[in-house]
């Protein structure tokens, strides 16, 4: 096969493969960070302390996680037609990659949320902050750095969940590998989609790192900030107080 005639099969299967890794990365972080900060919220000694909840939402995330992507993919087939109305093709394949990437970005949330200093924490809550402002204040503005760290984890391996939805029809890069570097032995495209996944691969890390890097350098948001906005608001108060007096 002439590069002319692999051109225009690489650049669909790259598109199709960014479109999977696009949007089922969106969904997996819209629904995992609320999730992974609620698993936190509702620990033991947390501010939403519920030990049933947590026990619930914990147990989900972990059979979410201990499922083979291509097992998932079987096993939603039903819910994947329900929805798209099919479950071949790119589209079809954003649901099984999104519902796989929710839990897995889910409990990386946990883990970043968890890192941050619960003295932070009590200081916020001591000075009438409520839960939501504590989410969107601190934990939230601490763990920046270390969910844009997660963030960069999940989009790598939604993009080897992609490749494996190729085997079964999903389109993109694993089913160009599969159908023209495996079935037809046209080794050389598979060897170019392999090298392509592995820059892709590399420049995602490499931004990613880069972003975390920065932001733990500029101290991620961090530090005194949510504390002295809160300090801020509660100084005029104090104020008025002294001139009453």
């Amino acid at each position: 096969m002439t590069w002319s005639e692999m051109q225009p099969l690489l650049s669909q299967a790259c598109s199709e493969t960014l479109s999977m890794v696009l949007w089922s990365t969106l969904i997996a972080v819209a629904v995992g960070l609320p999730l992974g900060i609620l698993l936190v919220l509702t620990d033991r000694g947390g501010l939403l302390q519920n030990v049933v909840a947590n026990k619930v939402i914990g147990q989900i995330v972990n059979i979410g996680r201990s499922m083979p992507f291509i097992i998932l993919m079987v096993a939603l087939m039903t819910f994947t037609r329900w929805v798209t109305g099919t479950t071949i093709g790119t589209t079809a394949a954003i649901v099984p990659l999104a519902i796989g990437g929710i839990p897995f970005f889910a409990r990386l949330v946990e883990t970043a949320v968890r890192e941050v200093d619960h003295g932070l924490v009590e200081a916020v809550q001591s000075m009438g902050g409520n839960t939501w402002t504590i989410v969107r204040k601190v934990l939230v503005p601490e763990a920046l750095p270390s969910l844009i760290a997660s963030t960069t984890t999940t989009i790598i391996a939604l993009i080897g969940y992609s490749a494996m939805a190729g085997t079964v029809g999903g389109g993109g890069l694993g089913d160009l590998a599969v159908r023209y570097g495996y079935q037809r032995f046209e080794t050389e495209l598979m060897w170019i989609t392999v090298a392509i996944l592995a820059v892709v691969i590399s420049l995602i890390q490499f931004a990613g790192d880069f972003a975390a890097r920065s932001l733990y350098s500029r101290g991620g948001r961090s530090g005194p900030g949510p504390k002295l906005r809160l300090l801020k608001a509660k100084e005029p108060a104090a104020a008025d107080v002294g001139k009453a007096a």
